[in-house]
């Protein structure tokens, strides 16, 4: 694999609109990611943010990949952890070690920024995610929740 990976930077409209499409087609939610764009603002405003991770590779100018994440910042004590939100490889590029690669960045990032963990969800439907995290790390067991939010009267 000879990719390189760059984190986005506020500016790079093409760079950040390529990225959420790969997202789209990775996931099959083009509607989703590309349907209703951040304003420029919104989307430098968000690669400002020290606590928002977004991770592009490429091989030549091809994007290959795209990792969102969140840092967190803990209450409990005085760290933080970083949550991988979305990872997705263009289909081209699968089962080359460029997901590896790419949580290895944040892995990187996170000791960089002194996160004490790196941490990531896998549907029960996705066993390629699951083999790649089980790999990189220890599984949990755990239930997540949605809820919708509520109107205040």
């Amino acid at each position: 694999m000879a990719s390189r990976i760059e984190r986005l930077r506020p500016g790079e409209d093409q760079a950040f609109r390529d990225w959420l499409a790969l997202f789209g087609k990775a996931f099959e939610e083009a509607e989703t990611y590309t349907g209703a764009m951040p304003s420029a603002p919104y989307r430098d405003r968000l690669l400002s943010d020290p606590n928002f991770i977004a991770l592009a590779s490429y091989d030549g100018g091809r994007l290959t990949g795209a990792l969102a994440a969140y840092t967190l910042v803990k209450f409990e004590q005085e760290r933080s952890e970083i949550y991988i939100y979305d990872l997705a490889v263009d289909e081209a590029y699968r089962r080359q070690g460029l997901g590896e690669a790419l949580v290895n960045e944040t892995r990187r990032i996170a000791h960089d920024v002194g996160a004490w963990v790196v941490y990531v969800q896998a549907d029960h439907v996705d066993p390629p995610a699951i083999a790649l995290y089980t790999k990189l790390g220890a599984r949990e067991d755990v239930l997540h929740f949605d809820m919708t939010p509520l109107k205040r009267m």
